[in-house]
């Protein structure tokens, strides 16, 4: 964080000062939530959880080195005290974002947010230093915590914008007002929450409407290929950039084909010129997150030529999406067990299609969590996919939604041992330790919830040293 004394933190939030003897101490570290990340000069700041009071920690945490404490209440060291703590974190955001020089460039969509985030901040890194948001710490207090740990240096701060519903993305687009907003798409996560597309769509939207005149330097960057995305140029004042495989796209990708081992290749074409891209992650839905990130780096003042070799270099910077290691026997596993969403299932069904070219393919799934009323529809969509792709074999896990995921696949023709449904991730693994042989590719996906990174850890475990169960 650029370094601010805790009177004018203390001023900021509108918090009163307890057990400061020294209110001009600046804190010239981060703001951290998490007691053991405490260092000389942070600012600690308590949250009161379900199971954990951070206000435990206060005397741990300045021992540590920690400046002070961002509290609901006095403990016994340097605490700034206010009403609320998520407020007062927000605050402090607002504050320092609109004194540092960054650029700021902010994200949001149903499917991909986080593996976008991670290549605009690879091909921004190429230009100037950049800070983005850790993994998915895409809430009201991710968020700020990420803008707070930016400094004079920073140039780009790239932010994922999560939601849950209506009004959510306004809000975090206030506490960091962003001059470039990209929207992705707009999917089925977290429909049975939102009620539908169209109100996801409003939702997503906020963040458009929260960019500057295009006059001031606002831009915002829309998918051509998804018309309830497209649509929200009429509601912004910013210059609106359009990327995609459409002709009318600014930015967009020509001749895209998969490499024999699964990884994305095209001509990305821009404004000002052309380049050849190669990448290393796999999948072919990672071309449109590719072309999000060059329109926003083309928008910032990147060549085709630097975007396109910023983008043959990138590589998965979060855990758990579409993690692809190959076992000392030949078992490739392809750990994309982070989420997952009907849109994001198909893709990686699809990557894994490319994948296994010539081998034997599994598709280890579960459920796919917050679809409301198209819960039952989606899964047996999911299913009948997977033998449409000819996917080897698919082990359904779980309990009813899985039930629908394998049930889809035995109704599209897949019948005898094709299609399996499993109780847990421990039979799971069972069941692939018996039988998959040198050679084989595994895909695992479910919802987060559903915890099936297990299965792959175990499974590239029990390559590596023997016999492991399942978490």
């Amino acid at each position: 964080m650029i370094a601010l004394s805790l009177a004018e933190i203390a001023s900021v939030v509108g918090g009163q000062t307890h057990d400061i003897p020294d209110p001009s101490v600046q804190v010239t570290g981060p703001v951290v939530r998490d007691s053991r990340e405490a260092g000389p000069g942070t600012l600690f700041v308590a949250f009161v959880g379900e199971r954990v009071d951070g206000h435990d920690f206060a005397q741990a945490v300045v021992q540590a080195g920690a400046v002070a404490v961002l509290a609901s209440r006095p403990v016994g060291v340097p605490a700034i005290v206010v009403e609320d703590v998520q407020t007062a974190l927000g605050a402090l955001a607002r504050h320092v974002v609109r004194r540092l020089g960054a650029t700021l460039v902010a994200l949001t969509g149903s499917a991909g947010k986080t593996s976008t985030k991670d290549l605009i901040a690879q091909v921004l890194r190429h230009k100037a230093p950049t800070v983005f948001t850790p993994g998915s710490l895409n809430n009201e207090i991710g968020l700020p915590l990420t803008a707070l740990s930016a400094t004079e240096e920073t140039k780009f701060l790239v932010l994922e914008m999560g939601a849950r519903g209506i009004g959510h993305i306004r809000y975090l687009a206030d506490l960091t007002p962003p001059k470039i907003g990209l929207v992705l798409n707009v999917g089925t996560a977290h429909i049975g929450e939102f009620g539908g597309r169209e109100q996801i769509a409003q939702a997503k939207g906020e963040l458009v409407e929260a960019l500057p005149s295009a006059s001031e330097g606002g831009a915002a960057v829309l998918n051509a290929d998804d018309p309830l995305v497209r649509a929200m140029a009429s509601r912004t004042k910013a210059k609106v950039i359009l990327f995609g495989e459409s002709g009318e796209a600014d930015v967009r990708a020509e001749n895209v084909r998969l490499t024999d081992s699964g990884q994305p290749a095209f001509l990305l074409r821009t404004p000002s010129g052309a380049s050849e891209v190669t990448m290393r992650l796999y999948g072919e839905h990672h071309v449109s997150n590719a072309l999000a990130a060059a329109a926003v780096a083309h928008e910032l003042g990147m060549s085709a030529e630097e975007i396109a070799t910023a983008l043959s270099e990138a590589g998965s910077l979060s855990r758990w999406r579409m993690e692809v290691t190959e076992r000392p026997d030949g078992v490739t596993v392809v750990n994309d067990a982070y989420n997952a969403n009907p849109e994001s299932m198909r893709a990686a069904l699809r990557a894994l299609a490319a994948m296994g070219r010539g081998r034997r393919t599994w598709a280890v799934l579960g459920k796919m969590a917050e679809l409301g009323d198209e819960a039952l529809a989606e899964h047996d969509a999911v299913g009948r996919l997977a033998v449409r792709l000819n996917v080897g074999k698919l082990v359904a896990v779980g309990g009813r939604e899985a039930s629908w995921l394998q049930l889809g696949a035995y109704n599209e023709g897949s019948w005898g041992e094709e299609s399996v449904h499993v109780s847990d991730a421990q039979a799971a693994v069972d069941l692939l330790r018996s039988e998959l042989r040198p050679g084989d590719v595994v895909l695992v996906k479910a919802s987060r919830s559903v915890g099936l990174e297990s299965i792959a850890e175990a499974l590239l475990a029990t390559g590596a040293e023997g016999e492991v169960s399942a978490r």
